[in-house]
């Protein structure tokens, strides 16, 4: 199994793809102008507490007000207000909770109003974005995620990850996590410092450890509310959580971030740093790797698969829900339990790709085609189960109803990726035209050449639609010799596959835009 991530560099944006073999398995955007990410901490403004929902309101600088539980309080609430209390103020100048008495822990069961007042201030972490509507999810049960290893401050507990299944193996991270842990510090260990020795899980804990004391420095002049600790770049993040030695590749086609990326992995993984790869050519990265083609194919509402079989996938306001259809492939096997079975395996295996590829969350139903075999429809949860184990976000998977339904709940903390696949229909965008497009928009390309070659442009490159392109170029003599014959210039095309059907661009030799 090969893992490749590519990563595309616009002026703002940029652009995460995860392929499996070849195959997108996950697609993330790091928007630049977001300030709210999963992972942020802000010194955030009390609104106010709703007795009738056991939560408060509180405003952390978005436009809407974030949503803050009394649950996700966690029980030494009483102990953070007093520290947050005391750095702002500048009464405390050390940040190591060794010296720092705790409270009584809150109520597990307790009202949100005897807890917190109107216009206080608290130091709260995003754990769900804002979605829709909805301002982001808030805890004040702080963490500060590593490599190895998650920092929890005002906390005494040492949890090893349930992904370790070796006893021994939790054993030794316990011991060697319980030695080096600071008073005041809790610690989550996380799956890949599964080997890993106590040295490399030092370093990881230093690290975090500096990162809280520069958090708690910004605190006495900081601004109420606004954020005082980042996730580090998305970049980073990703390869934090997700890189192992499956990887094969990190292609980037940006500088300065590709110097940022071979940093981060020499840190975290001294020999793989040569798999970092600077991505330097004229076709654009997520062209070359086939991204954009499988973006297209992967998004819309009717997803096809293997054999014939394809999933439809509607999304409501209260859950996603995805059909499973065998299409043509009904009458391929020797009978219908046997195509049902090869139809909803196949699907399964889709539907765990489509789920982390859009990011959906929630609840989700999955109509499977009904099985009669108890045994076929046990192969069948087995199966999706395993397909979604390489899946990050938490998730719960029910066993086939009666109705051969699989109910799924996943965990949504960021917005879905939705990205529109439908065009126009480029008749209608063809003034007074009846004919097909591709013919229709030739003679506007014609026309614009001849414009650009009588300025005198050396070397030439058409970017346009696969099917113009396939039909500018195809048969003898093509509209391309054409060109050639009339002008005595050679145009190379390029088939964009993120070109809309009738967009098409001129590029000069040194791969600049003139038309």
């Amino acid at each position: 199994m090969d893992k490749e991530l590519i990563i595309r560099s616009s002026s703002d944006d940029v652009d995460f793809a995860l392929l499996k073999d070849g195959k997108l398995i996950e697609l993330q955007k790091d928007e630049g102008g977001n300030n709210f990410l999963v992972g942020d901490v802000f010194i955030a403004k009390i609104r106010k507490a709703v007795p009738g929902l056991n939560a408060a309101f509180v405003n952390v600088g978005y436009e809407k007000d974030a949503f803050l539980h009394y649950h996700d309080l966690g029980p030494k609430l009483p102990s953070l207000l007093k520290f947050t209390k005391s750095v702002s103020t500048g009464k405390l100048k050390d940040f190591s909770l060794k010296n720092f008495p705790f409270e009584k822990d809150i109520d597990k069961d307790g009202k949100i109003a005897d807890v917190l007042k109107s216009n206080q201030s608290l130091l709260v972490q995003i754990v769900k974005e804002p979605i829709s509507t909805k301002g982001p999810r808030i805890s004040s049960e702080l963490s500060i995620a590593g490599r190895y290893i998650v920092l929890v401050p005002f906390s005494n507990r040492i949890s090893i990850s349930q992904k370790i299944e070796d006893k021994e193996e939790k054993e030794r991270l316990k011991r060697l996590v319980k030695s080096i842990t600071p008073a005041g510090f809790g610690i989550i260990v996380r799956t890949v410092a599964q080997g890993k020795k106590v040295a490399e899980l030092d370093k990881d804990l230093q690290n975090l450890l500096s990162r809280w004391t520069a958090m708690c420095k910004k605190l006495h002049k900081a601004h109420h509310p606004s954020k005082v600790l980042g996730e580090m770049n998305k970049a980073s993040s990703i390869l934090r959580d997700i890189f192992n030695d499956t990887f094969t590749a990190i292609h980037i086609d940006d500088e300065e971030l590709y110097f940022k990326i071979k940093d981060y992995v020499h840190e975290i993984a001294p020999n793989k740093e040569s798999i970092v790869k600077l991505y330097q050519s004229n076709v654009p990265i997520f062209e070359k790797f086939g991204i954009e083609r499988q973006i297209k194919t992967s998004f819309g509402k009717t997803v096809s698969m293997a054999k014939g079989a394809y999933l439809v996938i509607e999304h409501t306001e209260a859950l996603h829900v995805i059909d499973v259809n065998s299409g043509n492939r009904s009458n391929k096997a020797n009978n219908q339990e046997e195509t049902a079975l090869e139809v909803n395996l196949i699907a399964a295996t889709e539907i765990a790709r489509q789920l982390r590829l859009r990011d959906m969350g929630g609840i989700i139903v999955v109509d499977f085609i009904d099985m009669t075999n108890a045994e076929n429809r046990q192969k069948l949860f087995n199966h999706f189960r395993d397909e979604m184990k390489d899946d990050r976000a938490k998730h719960k998977i029910l066993p086939p109803s009666k109705f051969g339904l699989i109910q799924i709940t996943r965990q949504r903390v960021r917005p879905e990726m939705n990205i529109k696949t439908r065009e126009q229909n480029p008749d209608e965008l063809m003034e007074n035209s009846e004919v097909e497009a591709p013919i229709g928009i030739v003679p506007k390309i014609t026309h614009d050449l001849e414009k650009l070659l009588k300025k005198d442009y050396k070397k030439l490159t058409l970017n346009t639609h696969p099917f113009i392109a396939a039909f500018l170029t195809k048969g003898f003599p093509s509209i391309r010799s054409k060109w050639f014959f009339e002008h005595k210039k050679w145009v190379k095309i390029l088939p964009r596959d993120a070109y809309t059907y009738l967009e098409y661009h001129f590029f000069d030799k040194d791969g600049n835009q003139v038309k």
